[in-house]
C-alpha cells in the first residue's frame, strides 16, 4: 500500500506537466466565453484578485533577497498588466438586457496573455535546464533561470485581471443601479 501512495505522489508532477497544454487551452476557452455579469461574482473576483496581488507583491519583495530585481520586474509587470486590463475593458463586448448585463472578453487579448504565460513557462523550463546543467556564472541557478522575469509575466497577468475585475465590478454595479431606476443625488436635488 505505501508503494502505491509513493507512486501516486511521484506521478502527480509528471501528470501535471503533461496536462499543462490542456489546461492552457481550457483557460483560453473559458477566458473568451460570454458571461453574465453577476454582482456577487464580480465582488468576489475583485476581492480575490486584490488579495492575490497583495500576497504576490509581498512574496516578490521577499524573493528579492535571493533573486535580484524580482520586485522591480513584478512592479513593472503589474503596470503593464494594468494597461492591458484597461485595453481589455475597452475591447470587451458588453450586452445590456433588461434583466442582466453580459460581457465577452476580447479573444485576441486573452490569446496574447495565454500565449505569454505559456511561452514564459517553456522559456523558464529551458533556462532552468541550461542553468542547472551549466555553470551559472557566479549567480544562483534560480536567478540564472529567469525567475525574476517569470514573476514579471505573472505580475502582468495579475495586473490585467485586477483592472479587468475592477472594471467588470463597476459596470455590473452601474447596470444594476440603472436597471433599478436609482438616480443617486439627482433624485434628492429635485
Amino acid at each position: 500500500m505505501p508503494l502505491i501512495a509513493l507512486a501516486l505522489v511521484l506521478l502527480m508532477p509528471i501528470l501535471f506537466v503533461l496536462a499543462t497544454p490542456l489546461m492552457i487551452v481550457q483557460r483560453f476557452r473559458m477566458g473568451t466565453a460570454r458571461r453574465p455579469g453577476r454582482g456577487w461574482v464580480a465582488t468576489l473576483n475583485l476581492a480575490a484578485v486584490i488579495f492575490s496581488v497583495g500576497v504576490f507583491v509581498v512574496a516578490a519583495a521577499i524573493t528579492t533577497f535571493w533573486v535580484p530585481h524580482a520586485l522591480g520586474y513584478s512592479l513593472i509587470g503589474l503596470l503593464v498588466g494594468g494597461l492591458l486590463g484597461i485595453a481589455g475593458l475597452a475591447l470587451t463586448r458588453w450586452e445590456r438586457t433588461p434583466g442582466a448585463l453580459h460581457y465577452t472578453p476580447n479573444r485576441w487579448l486573452v490569446l496574447l496573455i495565454t500565449v505569454a504565460v505559456a511561452a514564459r513557462l517553456l522559456y523558464g523550463f529551458a533556462r532552468a535546464w541550461n542553468a542547472w546543467s551549466a555553470d551559472a556564472g557566479g549567480q544562483s541557478w534560480i536567478a540564472a533561470a529567469g525567475v525574476a522575469q517569470s514573476m514579471g509575466v505573472g505580475a502582468a497577468v495579475l495586473g490585467y485581471y485586477a483592472i479587468y475585475a475592477a472594471g467588470v465590478w463597476f459596470r455590473v454595479r452601474r447596470h444594476r443601479r440603472q436597471a433599478s431606476g436609482y438616480r443617486g443625488w439627482a433624485k434628492v436635488i429635485r
